[in-house]
């Protein structure tokens, strides 16, 4: 082992970790096998949140025919990706089923009937990435739906995009594994390592860095042989293979990073800060994949591992397989299962179901013993022994987080860097009082974030409020304006055309008025009828003046009749 370690980076200074633990490997029990291909499952369960970030879109629906490698999903926004029908055969439904998440809450998920024909889609043709352009290769990368595949499942496309002012110059590759029983990636760098060294070369080409460090921890004599090999065979001599010791948690990105150059990322940072960026080997080689082959990520090595399982080994396994099938392939439970985790003993969680499907961030399925995982009973009171700050590798104060945490004083937690805690469960591992304080952690974490999303959403419903209401206050000045400046405008046109006006009107009235009564008085003194104001035909007036002349007339007549009658009644009357 020290004659490996020695014969390549020997100038290179590896910087001790603070903090961390020297643990059982336990790696033994599933490294002895080599890869196995998984079989087709009947049934695939595909979660749409296998990523951070926001979850993928469904493109299917129930009844649709897939092919396998056909887009079943997109990604919804920046930090996203989408997924992939892992095999050929028919969506059965899309509905919400228990998924892999330390909750245990279901998640909608995509399940297919697979066929059994493996049947593939059209995939794009191997691209020679040398001579293509970088945002097409960076475009090949993202619809294959490659993510980080050390366990955060961060988008890679996003992290292989730097921005102009990052100046990145050192590109890091994650080859320690450093948590117990996981074996994926040392099978991996085994047994493909020219894969992962070409998938190396495409990101240090996308990214334009100076140098490319490969840290791998010295327990992985023969990851470390062959990747050397291979490195030399295809001629990659810039790629620095670098050996380190084995200590937990050597394989997290800020500690890997440290222990290789000794350079710290500032407290909520990341890498690109100080001009690095890191990467996995099973990324490494998912990114090959997509960009050689045009094969999106639809598999994954796996580690199926511990005392309740009676063949622990390394299975290339699609995603959505259930668990229950790939035990089944480790040759099946032992009478000494107790205990299904989903990841590793540090940093894995409980399973209460073993139909719960695998995704792209599932590592390793251990069935735990009783003695590999034991019960460690109830909490006790904490005894301040400060055991949990020296083991924690980020040299945080574990006691005063949890009393915060257990507190709910997010506030002061958040004073003490709660989320530059990576959660290793070192100090959970150490604690003689069995206290969870990483259960505490994240229990924290995600009620800072929820709390933070809420007064977001109440920030943002503030601000539409305040936009609405001065919307309607400014049409309302605007609609006030607008009739201020109409009144003013005929004020205005009146007073302007107003008094001439007036005189004209009065004058024209006057004058028509005396010119009537000049005629009138003409009529008068000629004897004539008054002239025909009603609008009638000379005919229709000449036919009005008969009819009043003889009503005259009559009139003239009845008036001399009555004078007549009183003498005649003087008179006597004829005798018989």
């Amino acid at each position: 082992m020290l004659n490996i370690a020695a014969t390549d980076a020997s100038a290179r200074k590896i910087h001790p970790l603070p903090g961390g633990l020297h643990l059982p490997d336990n790696k033994h029990q599933s490294s002895v096998r080599p890869i196995m291909q998984a079989a087709l499952p009947k049934r695939l369960i595909i979660p749409l949140r296998q990523h951070a970030g926001n979850p993928a879109e469904p493109l299917v629906k129930a009844g649709d025919p897939v092919l396998k490698g056909q887009k079943i999903a997109q990604g919804e926004g920046l930090i996203s990706a989408p997924l992939h029908a892992p095999s050929s055969g028919v969506v059965s439904a899309i509905q919400s089923l228990p998924a892999p998440h330390p909750s245990g809450l279901s998640e909608p998920c995509v399940v297919i009937e697979t066929d059994g024909e493996e049947r593939w889609a059209e995939l794009p043709a191997p691209m020679d990435y040398r001579q293509a352009n970088p945002a097409a290769i960076l475009e090949r990368v993202r619809a294959a739906g490659v993510v980080g595949l050390g366990g955060a499942a961060f988008p890679a496309s996003v992290k292989l995009s730097p921005r102009p002012g990052d100046g990145l110059h050192t590109l890091i590759i994650n080859g320690a594994e450093c948590e117990p029983y996981i074996t994926c990636d040392d099978l991996l760098m085994r047994e493909r390592a020219a894969k992962v060294l070409a998938g190396i070369d495409i990101i240090r080409t996308l990214l334009q860095v100076e140098k490319t460090i490969i840290g791998i921890e010295d327990n992985k004599i023969e990851a470390i042989a062959a990747m050397r090999t291979a490195r030399d065979l295809a001629g990659y001599e810039a790629m620095e293979i670098v050996v380190i010791p084995t200590r937990y948690p050597s394989g997290g990105e800020k500690q890997l990073i440290y222990i290789l150059t000794g350079e710290e990322i500032p407290s909520g940072g990341i890498p690109a800060q100080i001009g690095m960026v890191c990467h996995n080997v099973g990324t490494a080689a998912a990114v090959a994949d997509a960009v050689l082959e045009g094969k999106p990520l639809i598999s994954r090595l796996i580690t199926i591992t511990g005392e309740g399982v009676a063949e622990p080994r390394n299975l290339e396994a699609l995603m959505g397989s259930p668990v229950a099938d790939l035990i089944a392939q480790a040759g099946g439970y032992t009478p000494k299962a107790n205990k299904l985790i989903l990841g590793g003993p540090m940093m894995g969680y409980t399973l209460f179901s073993d139909e719960i499907p695998i995704a792209k961030a599932t590592n390793c399925i251990l069935a735990a013993s009783t003695a590999e995982a034991p019960d460690p009973g109830p909490a006790l009171a904490c005894i301040r022994c400060g055991r949990c700050a020296e083991a924690c590798p980020m040299s945080l104060l574990p006691q005063q987080l949890y009393w915060h945490s257990r507190a709910k004083a997010l506030g002061k937690a958040c004073d003490y860097n709660l989320f530059d805690c990576i959660e290793c469960g070192c100090c959970s591992h150490v604690c003689p009082s069995h206290i969870p304080l990483v259960q505490y952690f994240r229990f924290a974490k995600s009620e800072h974030r929820r709390e933070e999303a809420e007064k977001r959403k109440a920030e943002l419903a503030k601000r539409r409020h305040d936009a609405r209401q001065e919307r309607l206050e400014r049409l309302e000045r605007e609609k006030k304006e607008a009739m201020r400046k109409k009144q003013e405008a005929m004020k205005a046109k009146k007073t302007a055309a107003g008094g001439d006006a007036g005189d004209a009107k009065q004058a024209a009235i006057a004058a028509a008025a005396k010119r009537a009564a000049a005629k009138k008085a003409e009529r008068a003194t000629q004897g004539e009828a008054p002239k025909n104001t009603q609008g009638l035909s000379a005919a229709q007036q000449r036919q009005i003046d008969e009819a009043e002349a003889r009503r005259a007339q009559a009139r003239k007549t009845a008036h001399s009749e009555d004078r007549a009658r009183p003498a005649a009644a003087t008179e006597s009357p004829p005798q018989d």
